[in-house]
């Protein structure tokens, strides 16, 4: 099964740093978690969510590792690289995705990632 088009349409928003575009990939009302953090929610929450790190990120990857797909639901293994003031900033990570295949948007995403780890790597990147 290929890669659903409103997946592949949000990663490559989030690698071109275009946070409008990541948003527009969602449903209203579709929620983005990062647990355990509550869900922001439909494209203007999922900009706002990403807007801070994509401005701060000269370069922004997301590397797929595993990946796994069905008509209305992704699961997908990755580990998220940042190059923030020259240094890259990586982390794994987890999620589940759900698609509404006739409106060709992302419908729910639950990012699961150590924020322990990730905010002990960003702290440095985030106090300057």
């Amino acid at each position: 099964m290929s890669v659903p088009a409103a997946l592949t349409r949000f990663l490559t928003a989030v690698e071109a740093r275009d946070a409008d575009a990541a948003g527009s990939c969602f449903a209203d009302g579709a929620p983005y978690a990062n647990v355990p953090h509550p869900p922001v929610v439909g494209p203007a929450g999922v900009r706002d969510l990403l807007a801070p790190i994509l401005a701060r990120s000269s370069q922004v990857r997301w590397e797929i590792v595993t990946a796994a797909y069905a008509p209305e639901r992704c699961f997908l293994e990755r580990v998220d690289r940042f190059v923030i003031d020259g240094r890259e900033y990586a982390v794994a990570c987890t999620a589940v995705v759900e698609l509404d295949p006739t409106a060709d948007r992302i419908t729910a995403f639950r990012d699961y990632v150590d924020l322990g780890e990730w905010r002990a790597r960003l702290a440095e990147a985030f106090s300057s």
